[in-house]
């Protein structure tokens, strides 16, 4: 009798799963849950259990390969009639560029080879066999700081899934899960360290972590975590603005570079302005809008601040998109306001509340964040003098707003120096160093700030 191996709905939304790797051939036989083969989504990479014990007859999906919900990956015949077992059937190639989007998303990972595995092969027993881990659960240890040593195993011969692994950071977020007092080395059964004669000895201390050998890359420990930790695994929004914060960081050379900015008069106008802006639109008139259309016209005369790298060339881009950051339930976002150029102050103040409101009712679209061309972040009022922002790729700037604070400011008055309390605010700009120069930056950062200081702004 013939077990078919389909692909498996794994969420809502989930529409397609692409198979990462298989650890089982024809001809293998197979326990009922021993996992078959790994499979990658867009939300989840998890292992296909087998749905019975026998025989693997075919493996009719290719590694690499993407296949619907429900498409047949493998055929499996149950036990008692291995002597059926069809020929291998011929594998069937995945399309050329599902088998490129696989290359692409894994090398990286799999080309990084580790200094010390966190999580060795040790024997789960005395005379035990070594453990196995797949590569999946290697993955997931190594992301949130798991020894695998200490994660009970639930499958054949102890094999730790991804299911285990998640019910180990439950249990460790409930206090369920007793930790170590002096390190996850204490926590491991005596049959770990063995004599030479194969029989439990005392606890044996670890040999020092010897030095990397030649071309091996450094891979720094990873933190226990003790009694009275929170394991707070990542959310996939956290994920994505991980995986973009490191990639803009190691591709981008930053500079970063300050301005001063007196605000006196732009406040001024606001004050003056605020409470007809209100009445009229019915929404508070805020500093956000007119910095945004301060930046837009820097950008108009420095088109070169308004581009992105393609390889080894810069595109000056047409269009101005700016996107504004702002703070969402989940994490950061960045909407973005296309043809933000052709915006007066009061109608950017409108598009920038409009976005504000579906952060809030969690209604954006792709649409909402895609095509941005340069973005301006305000991190907010409080305890935030100046800092310097992570470029948002594939632009090659963004500029981040500072505390507005009254300060004493040495001015000019009549030919005479003058001390006077004005609004000052700092201008940070980070930039690209691939395509834009120190003379480059500072020129665009010191127009945006005097465009601002002189206030010319309709209301």
């Amino acid at each position: 009798m013939a077990v078919e191996v389909t692909m498996p709905q794994m969420g809502e939304s989930v529409v397609e799963g692409t198979v990462t790797k298989w650890l089982v051939k024809v001809g293998d036989s197979v326990q009922e849950d021993q996992p078959l083969c790994e499979i990658s989504t867009d939300k989840v990479d998890t292992e296909i259990p087998s749905p019975g014990a026998g025989v693997i007859a075919r493996l009719v999906a290719a590694e690499g390969q993407t296949l619907p919900i429900g498409a047949l990956l493998a055929v499996i015949e149950t036990a008692g009639a291995a002597a059926r077992v069809a020929k291998p059937a011929r594998v069937i190639a995945p399309p050329a560029k599902a088998a490129a989007a696989v290359v692409v998303a894994r090398a990286p990972a799999e080309a990084v080879p580790l200094v010390a595995p966190l999580a060795p092969k040790r024997a789960a027993s005395v005379g035990g066999p070594p453990r196995r881990y797949s590569p999946v659960v290697l993955r997931m240890a190594e992301e949130r700081g798991i020894d695998l040593n200490l994660v009970p195993g639930s499958g054949i011969g102890g094999r730790v899934s991804k299911r285990d692994i998640e019910h180990y950071l439950e249990a460790l977020q409930r206090g369920q899960v007793p930790v170590p007092p002096h390190g996850p080395e204490a926590a491991y059964p005596a049959a770990v360290a063995q004599g030479a004669a194969g029989t439990p000895t005392a606890r044996q201390e670890a040999p020092p972590t010897p030095p990397p050998a030649a071309g091996m890359v450094f891979r720094p420990p990873v933190y226990q975590p003790r009694e009275g930790d929170v394991v707070e695994p990542f959310t996939r929004r956290r994920k994505l603005i991980a995986e973009h914060m490191v990639y803009s960081k190691t591709h981008s050379p930053h500079v970063g570079t300050v301005a001063e900015v007196d605000l006196t008069k732009v406040m001024t106008l606001r004050e003056a302005r605020k409470d007809a802006f209100h009445k009229r639109e019915g929404f508070s008139l805020t500093l956000l809008p007119i910095a945004a259309i301060a930046t837009v016209r820097a950008l108009k005369e420095f088109p070169r601040m308004n581009s992105s790298v393609a390889g080894d060339s810069v595109i000056l881009r047409k269009d101005i998109n700016l996107g504004i950051a702002m703070d969402a339930e989940e994490g950061l976002v960045v909407p973005v306001i296309k043809g933000v150029d052709t915006l007066s102050v009061v109608g950017l103040a409108r598009e920038i509340e409009r976005l504000r409101r579906k952060v809030l009712e969690k209604s954006l679209t792709p649409d909402d964040l895609s095509g941005g061309s340069f973005t301006l972040s305000n991190p907010g009022r409080e305890g935030n003098l100046y800092g310097f922002a992570i470029i948002n790729q594939p632009q090659v700037g963004i500029l981040r707003m500072g505390e507005v604070k009254k300060r004493p400011v040495v001015i000019e008055v009549d030919g005479l120096d003058a001390l006077a309390v004005r609004t000052m605010m700092y201008l940070a700009l980070s930039y690209d160093h691939r395509v834009i120069d120190g003379v480059l930056g500072n020129r665009f950062l010191y127009r945006t700030a005097r465009i601002l200081e002189d206030a010319d702004f309709e209301l």
